[in-house]
């Protein structure tokens, strides 16, 4: 059984079908890429996985658990973690009180102290600036805080959407390091993505999106060789 499984997903704005149809799978430890341009339905499907956007029809499991019914801050609980499009740190509150909101499903006090050190370790500038003011951070910085933020609810997959939006390439390089990273100590990704090359690079296999359908799917790196995927994302 897969990890997460989406089957037949529909999701509407109004009268606006956003996805149609939508199937596939993620299995545990894997890297999953959705790629496609801007307004494919990629973004929609990461908020209806995790509750933000109802489901019209269809069904997404985790674990075996139908999620299409479950209320958003239950699903968190679960071990489903999402790193927002855009970042989305809480913009007024310093850089430590960011990552303890990560683990308000938490109770036990020494796991999340032990998380929150595996956070630091892992991203050593979020420790530099623990006490500063969240919105005052340069935008890489505020990438890897709403990342070190989703893995502060330990979770099991992390949902991360346009990581790379808006940064330099050399950070952009750096943000897909930690994801790997992240993947290798055990936590399973879907990922988002634009810049087609970064995400194929990286993941296991991947789904290219088109106006709310996938229209291709495959293993990462049979994709990356593949004319129409270069044509239309790679710039090749």
């Amino acid at each position: 059984m897969a990890m997460l499984e989406v089957k037949d997903l529909e999701v509407c704005y109004g009268v606006i079908r956003a996805v149609k149809g939508v199937s596939f799978s993620v299995e545990k430890g894997e890297v999953i890429a959705l790629i496609g341009a801007n307004g494919a339905g990629k973004t929609t499907i990461l908020h209806t996985i995790t509750g933000l956007l109802p489901a019209k029809s269809g069904s997404i499991t985790f674990e075996g658990k139908e999620l299409t019914k479950t209320p958003a801050h239950k699903i968190v609980s679960m071990g489903i973690a999402h790193v927002p499009e855009g970042r989305r740190v809480f913009q007024q509150l310093s850089v430590l009180e960011n990552l303890r909101l990560g683990a308000y499903t938490r109770k036990d006090k020494a796991e999340i102290r032990s998380s929150l050190e595996r956070v630091y370790a892992r991203f050593p500038r979020l420790e530099e600036r623990k006490n500063q003011i969240a919105g005052t951070l340069s935008g890489g910085e505020q990438q890897m805080l709403a990342m070190g933020r989703a893995l502060m609810s330990n979770p099991r997959i992390i949902l991360m959407d346009e990581p790379s939006m808006g940064l330099s390439p050399l950070l952009v390089s750096e943000i897909f390091d930690i994801i790997r990273v992240i993947s290798e100590g055990g936590t399973t990704v879907l990922l988002v993505e634009q810049n087609a090359k970064k995400a194929l690079s990286i993941a296991n296999r991947a789904y290219v999106l088109e106006t709310g359908s996938i229209t291709l799917s495959g293993k990462a790196s049979d994709l990356m060789h593949d004319p129409s995927v270069q044509k239309a994302y790679l710039g090749e």
